[in-house]
């Protein structure tokens, strides 16, 4: 056997197994082959630094196997089927409708396989002021005469929270449109309000009369009314008003304690229906339960059955701050330099008496004109920069404010 011309595993085999003479004169076939006997060393003991490197690179290993084990499932007969239908539907619904585009093909198919978009959701409530924000309705006089001591209010009423060792304390007091606002660091309890309300009606210079009862902001609902016609009693010139919505609403058991917090619109479905939709605005609480409960409601308006229905907020057609001209915002407003509500003038409102021409005396004119005061309310007429009617740019008396809904007007 030559050593030389064998691989180096045979090599080593050769080299560890046993050589036996085979005797004279016996066969092959009767002599027992010895076995090969491999003898192998012990390894060194691996450190337990290294043998955690390998076990790392093990478990990366494995895991890589795993992931190239695993084939993405194949798609079955069914679902390949299904594809080509699509398609041969995509084809037939264009041969039938040639001049539809892409878009409504898509969607047309999308409503026949069942994967039609969902409607879109509907924000019946929209967010209010916080609720630790307190509301007391006033006059103007009374809101001015309140407002010149305001800290020292704050203090005060801060006093007698304390001594009915309650939790509830006054930040800062500001003035309102409606009235005079009160904010607090916390939620007022109905205890907090009486001691508050106790108060302001017994400041000195406020009439009391003129201070409404005080209550916590609320959250608006927005709700429309539907199958209601525009000529309710037959007649084309009695067309239904906001005046008989709110006598409606009182009367019905439906709308028990829900009040409204504007008058409701009526406005017409197109310009050539003879039906109409009330869009209602009612005060909510943040979970908008009593808007909820009026939505799908049917109560009767004389022989007709309408409707509630939920809708997201309709501002209408905005009207400027800064022109008081309508279909813009006042941040979207190009005018440098802000108008009077009450003259049209190149100044604000608040200043009215000061730069308007009107207030300030004339003797040549006839009759002569007298100056007027600051405190004092303006004599004069008014004129509207909308209508050039006699009244302000944003009052209720004019046609612009009065279909302030009915875009297709403005």
């Amino acid at each position: 056997m030559q050593i030389n011309n064998l691989t180096l595993r045979k090599k080593i085999v050769a080299k560890f197994t046993l050589k036996i003479q085979v005797p004279t004169g016996k066969s092959n076939k009767d002599v027992i082959k010895p076995t090969p006997v491999n003898i192998e060393r012990i390894p060194p003991p691996i450190s337990a630094k290294f043998q955690k490197e390998v076990n790392v690179i093990s478990k990366f290993f494995k895991s890589n196997k795993l992931a190239s084990n695993t084939k993405q499932p194949q798609k079955s007969y069914a679902q390949v089927l299904k594809q080509n239908i699509n398609t041969l539907e995509i084809i037939k619904i264009k041969e039938t409708f040639l001049s539809i585009g892409t878009k409504k093909i898509d969607h047309i198919s999308n409503i026949v396989n069942g994967n039609a978009k969902t409607k879109p959701w509907i924000q019946i409530t929209t967010k209010g002021p916080s609720r630790k924000q307190v509301i007391i309705p006033m006059s103007n006089d009374n809101n001015s005469k309140f407002m010149k001591n305001s800290s020292v209010h704050v203090t005060n009423i801060n006093k007698t929270l304390r001594n009915t060792k309650s939790k509830v304390l006054v930040d800062f007091i500001q003035s309102d449109p409606l009235g005079i606002i009160v904010v607090t660091n916390k939620v007022s309890l109905q205890s907090n309000l009486k001691i508050i309300e106790h108060y302001i009606k017994n400041v000195d210079n406020i009439n009391t009369c003129q201070v409404e009862v005080l209550c916590l902001s609320q959250w608006k609902s927005y709700l429309k009314i539907i199958g209601i016609p525009y000529f309710l009693h037959g007649n084309m010139q009695d067309c239904l008003t906001s005046n008989d919505v709110e006598t409606i609403i009182k009367q019905n058991q439906i709308f028990n304690n829900i009040t409204l917090t504007f008058k409701s619109q009526v406005i017409k479905v197109s310009s050539k229906s003879d039906m109409l939709i009330l869009w209602i605005d009612i005060w909510d609480i943040q979970s908008g339960s009593r808007s909820k409960g009026l939505i799908n409601c049917c109560f009767n308006i004389g022989k007709y059955i309408a409707t509630i229905r939920g809708t997201n907020m309709n501002p209408g057609v905005l009207q400027c701050k800064n022109c008081w001209k309508w279909d813009h915002t006042t941040f979207l407003c190009r005018i440098q330099e802000s108008k009077c509500v009450k003259c049209n003038g190149l100044h604000k409102s608040e200043n009215h008496c000061e730069f308007s021409w009107c207030c300030k005396a004339n003797e040549k004119t006839s009759p002569s004109l007298l100056e007027t005061k600051k405190d004092k309310l303006c004599p004069y007429l008014f004129k509207c920069s909308n209508c050039w009617g006699n009244h302000q740019a944003n009052s209720n008396l004019c046609p612009f404010w009065k279909n302030c809904f009915n875009r297709e007007w403005h």
